[in-house]
This record gives C-alpha cells, sequence and structure tokens, in this order.
C-alpha cells in the first residue's frame, strides 16, 4: 500500500482510482494528476516507482488543496456561514437540508432517525399521563 500525503491508498487497484481515496481528489482530478505526471492510468498502485510517487505528490501538493487544508476550509466556510446568520449557515446549525431539498419526507441522512412524537408506549407511563392531564383539568 504506497502512503500518499499521509493516506494508505489502495496498491491493487489502477491509480486514477487509488488516488481517489485522497480527500479532495474525484473522477476528474485523479484523470487529470495520471496525465500531468505521463503515468500509464493502467498501472497498479503497487507498481509506481519512487520516482512516479514522487512526481504525483509533489504535482498534488503544489497544484491542489487537499485532505486537511481541505477539511479546515470547508469547516471554516461554514462557521462563517453560522456565524453571520445566513440561510444557509441556519440549516447547517439546526442539521436540516442546505440546498432546498424536500424535508416533508426523505432527508433522514440529515435529521437523522425518526423519532415519534405523541405516542406514549407501556401501560404505566399511559397511566401517568392520564393522571397529570386530569390534575391540570
Amino acid at each position: 500500500m504506497p502512503r500518499v500525503l499521509g493516506v494508505d491508498i489502495p496498491g491493487n487497484k489502477r491509480v486514477e482510482y487509488a488516488l481517489r481515496y485522497i480527500h479532495g481528489i474525484g473522477p476528474a482530478r485523479a484523470k487529470a494528476i495520471v496525465a500531468e505526471c505521463k503515468i500509464n492510468p493502467a498501472t497498479r498502485a503497487d507498481d509506481l516507482h519512487p520516482d512516479e510517487l514522487r512526481t504525483i505528490i509533489s504535482n498534488i501538493q503544489t497544484h491542489y488543496r487537499v485532505e486537511g487544508d481541505l477539511r479546515r476550509e470547508v469547516s471554516a466556510n461554514i462557521r462563517r456561514l453560522i456565524s453571520i446568520g445566513s440561510y444557509r449557515g441556519l440549516r447547517h446549525r439546526r442539521g436540516l437540508p442546505v440546498r432546498g431539498q424536500r424535508t416533508s419526507t426523505n432527508a433522514r441522512t440529515r435529521k437523522g432517525p425518526r423519532r415519534t412524537v405523541g405516542a406514549v408506549r407501556g401501560k404505566e407511563a399511559r397511566q401517568a399521563v392520564k393522571t397529570t392531564a386530569g390534575a391540570k383539568e
């Protein structure tokens, strides 16, 4: 398993697919990096020569923001949106979808598992609710 910028990339995969394991590198960037470094895209990550690894690392460091720097920048952007009180910041703060998706159904990834509201289960709990409701009247 070659190590690139602190990330172990899978050695049994082709280079352009293995580079995608680095945060901030997707399909298009991986192809561009392989083309810029003049590496055969069919080679496996384990078969890379140390010189080729060095050229890949230097290319990524000079041209792209990846891993820790990218994560810091994204979280700083989200903190800025929250602090200025924009609509997107409010959605981030509440843990709801930010980009206009519907929330009446779906959105379970952002909202988390369903929480039933209003249904009281168990005989003891129902009696406790009845007694408190009777006391209020």
